[in-house]
């Protein structure tokens, strides 16, 4: 039983860490890439762009935690399935959350109405979903040689 619950203390230390860590390397380079682009690209001061972005970053890794908890009590209390469908409802889900957060605070930041609100994010929203695959398929690589590596190594 001791091996079972040192090991079972292990592999969830192992995964919070690595979830954390690949949330900011993801958040971290986002705004790398988006600040200077979506600065140039709309005429917007840097540092004020990059507030906002740095408080949506910080809103959307907060959203995604508290979403993401709620919806697993959901998913264990009736027996969900992560099917195709139901993963296409926790992502829109996921999108209407953090919407209803992101769209005030843009607006209010950049003095702009909710509309052109919506249309940035719909920017942001192609941005992510495309930068989001090309992290992943990066950082998996990544995890995977560094693994390699260390197994080698020992």
């Amino acid at each position: 039983m001791a091996v079972f619950i040192r090991y079972f203390r292990v592999f969830v230390i192992n995964t919070l860490f690595r979830r954390i860590v690949h949330a900011l390397l993801f958040e971290f380079f986002a705004l790398i890439i988006l600040v200077p682009l979506m600065s140039y690209g709309f005429g917007m001061d840097m540092l004020h762009f990059g507030a906002l972005a740095l408080m949506l970053a910080v809103s959307a890794m907060a959203c995604n935690m508290i979403y993401n908890h709620i919806y697993e009590v959901f998913e264990k209390r009736y027996g969900w399935r992560r099917t195709v469908k139901m993963r296409v409802g926790h992502t829109l889900g996921f999108e209407v959350f953090f919407m209803s957060v992101a769209l005030p605070l843009t607006a209010w930041w950049l003095d702009i109405s909710l509309i052109e609100a919506i249309t940035l994010d719909l920017v942001f929203s192609v941005f992510f979903m495309l930068y989001a695959f090309c992290f992943n398929w990066v950082y998996d690589i990544v995890r995977h040689r560094l693994g390699k590596a260390r197994a080698i190594a020992k």
